[in-house]
C-alpha cells in the first residue's frame, strides 16, 4: 500500500518524502503485529486515519525552520513522525509514557532514516525543556493537557502564530474547550481533506503566555 492520499494532498513532497511516507504502511503492519500501537482492524487505514489526520497540523501552520516541537503522548509515533517526515528542518521530541510504544517509534523512525526526532520514555510532567509548540492527538482533555506542558513553552516566537499547543480532536469539545474559549481557535479538518472521516475533526489551537 503506497501514501497516495498523502500525495494527493502534499503534491510538493521531495522524492525522499514520499518514499520515507510509501515505507511506513508495511513497518507499521509489522511492528503492529507484535507491540499493538494501532487498532488491528483500524491498520488498513493508516495513511487516512493516522499520517494523513497527524499531517492536518501541516495544512494548519507550516512550521519555520529550526522550530522545536513536542508530541507529548505519540504512541507509536502520532502526529509526531508524519510531521517529521514533512518538516526535515525541524526538531520533534516523541514522548509517551509507555515505553513499548516508545520502541515502535524508534524503530520506525531508524528504518525510513528520520534524523530530526528524539524519543523520550517519560511522564510530560518531568520533561522540563522548552518548545515552540505542543502539539498532541486525542492523548487528553485540552485543560489537563494546559496544566502539564504550559511550563514547556518557549517565550521565543519565530512561527506565524504565538508559541502554544495544537491538538487534534474529535467529536463535541464544547465542554472542554470551555474554559479557554475567549482565546482558542477551532478549525475543521474538512476544510483540508475530503475523507468522510473527518467530518467529525478538528484543530484545536491555544497559544500559550
Amino acid at each position: 500500500m503506497s501514501a497516495e492520499p498523502v500525495k494527493k494532498y502534499f503534491p510538493q513532497l521531495s522524492q525522499q518524502q514520499q518514499t520515507q511516507f510509501d515505507a511506513l504502511f508495511d513497518l507499521y503492519k509489522d511492528w503492529n503485529g507484535k507491540i499493538n500501537v494501532i487498532s488491528r482492524k483500524d491498520i488498513d487505514n493508516l495513511y487516512v486515519h493516522h499520517v494523513l489526520h497527524s499531517l492536518g497540523i501541516a495544512k494548519y501552520l507550516r512550521f519555520v525552520p529550526d522550530s522545536l516541537v513536542m508530541d507529548v503522548g505519540t504512541g507509536g509515533g502520532f502526529p509526531g513522525i508524519p510531521l517529521a517526515i514533512f518538516f526535515p528542518e525541524v526538531q520533534f521530541l516523541l514522548l509517551d509514557s509507555i515505553r513499548k510504544k516508545i520502541r515502535v517509534g524508534e524503530e520506525v523512525a531508524q528504518a525510513i532514516g528520520l534524523e530530526n526526532v528524539e524519543f523520550v520514555h517519560s511522564r510530560v510532567e518531568d520533561e522540563k525543556r522548552k518548545f515552540d509548540f505542543v502539539v498532541s492527538r486525542a492523548v487528553m482533555p485540552l485543560p489537563d493537557l494546559v496544566k502539564v506542558t504550559r511550563k514547556n513553552i518557549s517565550d521565543k516566537q519565530r512561527n506565524a502564530i504565538p508559541n502554544g499547543i495544537i491538538c487534534l480532536k474529535g467529536g463535541n469539545l464544547d465542554a472542554e474547550i470551555h474554559p479557554f474559549a475567549s482565546i482558542i481557535e477551532r478549525y475543521p479538518l474538512s476544510n483540508y481533506f475530503d475523507e468522510p472521516f473527518f467530518d467529525s475533526k478538528q484543530i484545536v489551537y491555544m497559544p500559550i503566555h
